[in-house]
Order: C-alpha cells, then structure tokens, then sequence
C-alpha cells in the first residue's frame, strides 16, 4: 500500500503517535455529503470516530444536518459545532438525563429510546429542568443489540411519548442495520427486509395517527447503499470519514481513502523472525478483522509482508516470516488499525497533516468521555 502518511513519519517528535492527512478525511466525508444531496437524505455523521470538535465543525461546514454522539460528555462537547445533536445510545441513570435535560435547552437534541423506563427517566429530568427533548424510538432490524422487536412496540412507546409532552417530543424512528457487512452489491435483499420492517412499522404508526418526520439509520458498510433503505431519512456512518482496516478489506474503501495511520517505532528485534513496535492494546486495540480475523492487529504499510500477530499493552509484535524485508531498531512504521475508532479514543491527542504538509498537534477533547 502507498502511504499517505510518508511526510509525517519522521516528523512527529515521538511514537506512537496518530496522523491524519485532513485533507483525505475532508474529501471522505465530501463524498458522503454529496451522494446524500443525490438521494434526498440527510447526513448526521457519528462523533465517536474522531471525538474532535475540529472534524465535527468541519463535517457541519460540509452540509451535514447535525451530529450524532453516543454519550453525554461528548454531547457537551459536540455542542459546540452543532445546534442538532442526536444521542444513540441509552441514558437511564439521572446523572445522565440530567445533563442531557439541561443541554436541551440550548440546542435540538434528541435521544434514542428502547424502554418505557428509558422515556420516563427523560421526561422527569425534562419537567424538572423545564425543557424539551426530541425521541426517536429505537426499533432492533436484525442487528440484536439494543431496539424493541416489533412494530406493535414502537407504537406503545410513541404513545407514551405523547402523553409525556411536553417534556418529551416524538420525533421518529432510529434504527441500526450493523448487521450488514456483505459486499456493496450484495445487501440489496438485506436492506430491502429492513426497509420493509420501517414500512410496517410507519404504516401502523399512520394509522394511529402518528408521523415520523425522522427515520435516523445507516452504518458504514451500508452507507452509500442508504438510499436502498427508501424509508430512511438521514444516515449516521462514522468510520467513513477515516476509514481502517475493517472498511479496507472489506471493500468499503480503497487505499487513498485512508486518512488514519499510527506513527510506531521498531524498538527491538531480538526475537529470531520478529520486530516489536511501541505499539500495543493501549495504543491499538485487540480489535481483530470483522472480515480477515486472522489478518493480525492491522496492517504496517512499509511492510506489507509482516502480521502484527499479538499485542501486550505495550508491545507489537511483528511476525516477518512472509516479509521480503527486514525492518531495523529505530526504524518509523505506520500502522493502519483494524478498527479505529476506539484507537482514537486512546489518545489525547493527534497530529494533523495539513493540505501543504504541515503538522499541527490537534486535541481530541471528547476522548475518554464514556459517561
């Protein structure tokens, strides 16, 4: 692979450190605004990729229609690039809903929603706070992971949003088809039952006489297929604007869409066959390959033949059997991580390849905010 990132490798002044090349990232999430505008949806790009609040005012400067978060601390800091803020994650405990009734009053915000508890819990913090917050109810189309299972149960809840305003505003449906990782010209069939379980679903609601003005999906993978999805209103991917391993070898993107490397130093090369790099789970991850599991953690551009085949916290190691090269002690490598969003939140900060190739230090001012 070509490396993006050849200017910054011998400029950062320590490993690991993280590059972005902006003006990879700006072109990224371009592409996303602009087949959006094609297809009559709106873009609400997920922070918690970049957790910068550089990148989300850059992604509202680009036409996206508000941002996405999944906790509170990174809505405080998202508001500051946007007036429109979803929350797609629960908040259930009052040290959370209050904070969010609270931000209500300076912004739109909403929040998705899969319980009856999760709406009460809202609606007090928002009478007490004298606010109003936006729900969208959570409906599960196949991922498992959080939503209620049927059209009947979205509809229970709607009502329960109505009858709670105005603490609470029903503002439409949100729905995650994380599920879909096939090749882009084969989720056709995929999207199609998901978009037939969101037609079900409004049609009950209409004939209640509820609307849904929002119907929030989307991921990566799926995401220049949101317009198979004919239901779907906006679109949240995050990975896109960086992009990693995952995307790459699964065909969501191609190399010069890689706007994300890890700066590393090799700093031994003891072991008979293998390299270490300053690299380990607390700068990488663990993450294996949604695709390639076995691929090791991420891929080393200058060493296309090495397999980073295990991590301790602090060490990477690089298994050099299938490499034409041997690296040397002291020698700069760039990682590409499997997985980069929870890459980023182990970092305080990251360095940034401006247009001319300069580097500036960039704060990463949500990471850590996981409450």
């Amino acid at each position: 692979m070509v490396s993006t990132f050849a200017p910054a490798i011998e400029a950062v002044p320590a490993t690991p450190a993280i590059v972005i090349d902006f003006a990879t990232a700006e072109r990224n999430n371009q592409r996303l605004v602009d087949y959006a505008r094609q297809h009559n949806i709106n873009v609400r790009p997920h922070t918690k990729t970049h957790k910068s609040l550089r990148f989300g005012q850059m992604q509202m400067a680009q036409g996206c229609s508000g941002l996405t978060v999944a906790k509170v601390g990174e809505a405080e800091v998202m508001a500051k690039a946007t007036h429109d803020l979803l929350v797609a994650y629960p908040a259930i405990d009052p040290a959370r809903t209050k904070r969010l009734a609270k931000l209500a009053g300076d912004l739109t915000l909403r929040v998705a929603v899969d319980s009856r508890e999760g709406l009460e819990a809202l609606a007090s913090a928002a009478r007490q706070a004298g606010t109003t917050i936006g729900i969208l109810v959570d409906q599960d189309v196949g991922m498992g992971r959080t939503g209620v299972p049927t059209s009947e149960i979205t509809l229970e809840l709607a009502k329960f949003v109505k009858q709670n305003e105005p603490a609470l505003r029903l503002d439409g449906l949100f729905f995650y088809p994380g599920q879909v990782w096939a090749p882009a010209d084969q989720q056709g069939q995929q999207l199609a039952e998901i978009d037939a379980i969101l037609g079900r679903t409004l049609e009950l609601w209409r004939s209640h006489g509820f609307e849904a003005p929002i119907v929030s999906g989307g991921s990566t993978p799926t995401t220049y297929q949101s317009h198979l999805v004919t239901n779907g209103t906006e679109t949240r991917s995050g990975t896109h604007i960086f992009n990693d391993m995952n995307t790459l070898r699964a065909n969501f993107c191609t190399e010069q869409d890689l706007a994300l490397g890890v700066i590393c130093t090799i700093v031994s090369t003891a072991v008979s066959g293998k390299a270490v790099i300053d690299a380990g789970s607390k700068t990488l991850t663990s993450d294996r390959n949604v695709r390639l599991p076995e691929s090791g953690h991420g891929a080393v551009l200058e060493y296309p033949g090495a397999k980073i085949v295990r991590l301790s916290e602090e060490h990477g190691e690089l298994d050099l059997t299938h490499s034409e090269r041997r690296p040397r002690i002291g020698e700069r490598v760039t990682v590409i991580p499997n997985h980069v969003c929870p890459v980023v939140n182990l970092h305080d900060r990251l360095w940034l390849q401006e247009k001319n190739g300069e580097l500036a230090t960039l704060p990463i001012e949500a990471r850590g905010l996981i409450f």
